[in-house]
């Protein structure tokens, strides 16, 4: 085993960590949507592809269920796009794989809800097409993106780009941002005793 390859993996993980630093203020900003949002009791809905879905899945369980175990409250109203495995191939089947996520949010979006896509390209055609559905219809969006940010960057309200061309570094960045902001929403609703 060579040792220098974990310990290169580790340093690059800690370097793209201190380059969320640069993204502070959509990050910032991205908290307090999120926070005004469950406020008013409208929805966060979240999607991604492959490893993206399984986050944007985790990610709405820590809301609907909790985050922390020592923090109970009322849960939250979060819900993934890639809901099932009919839904899924339903959809692929009959309207396109790439209508996947416009369709559900066409279905259970309004325009006091928001839209969280994670991709670590920004160019997947169903992150394409729900982007531009949300845009057209007022769904505010915030992208966890990689590398440039892809096609999606110029679709979405606020981007959160991890600086990286490493798929496994961007997804590990993508699950501690997700983590960050929401405990911070979490923080500042417990707070303010919204619970």
């Amino acid at each position: 085993m060579d040792n220098f390859s974990l310990a290169q993996a580790i340093n690059e993980k800690i370097e793209v960590g201190k380059n969320l630093l640069n993204q502070k203020k959509e990050i910032n900003s991205s908290i307090r949507i999120l926070y005004k949002t469950i406020k008013k009791k409208a929805r966060i809905f979240l999607c991604g592809n492959g490893g993206s879905a399984a986050d944007a899945q985790h990610l709405a369980a820590e809301f609907l269920v909790r985050l922390r175990p020592n923090k109970n409250r009322k849960p939250y109203a979060a819900i993934s796009l890639a809901m099932d495995t009919s839904t899924i191939t339903a959809c692929g089947n009959d309207l396109g794989y790439e209508n996947l996520f416009s369709r559900n949010l066409e279905a259970l979006g309004t325009k006091k809800d928001v839209l969280i896509i994670i991709s670590t390209s920004g160019n997947s055609k169903n992150i394409i097409n729900v982007l531009k559905y949300a845009k057209k219809n007022k769904i505010f969006s915030i992208g966890f993106l990689g590398s440039n940010g892809g096609k999606a960057k110029n679709l979405c309200d606020i981007n959160i780009i991890v600086q990286s061309s490493n798929v496994a570094r961007i997804q590990e960045a993508h699950i501690f941002i997700g983590h960050y902001i929401f405990e911070q929403v979490e923080n500042l609703l417990i707070k303010k005793d919204i619970i």
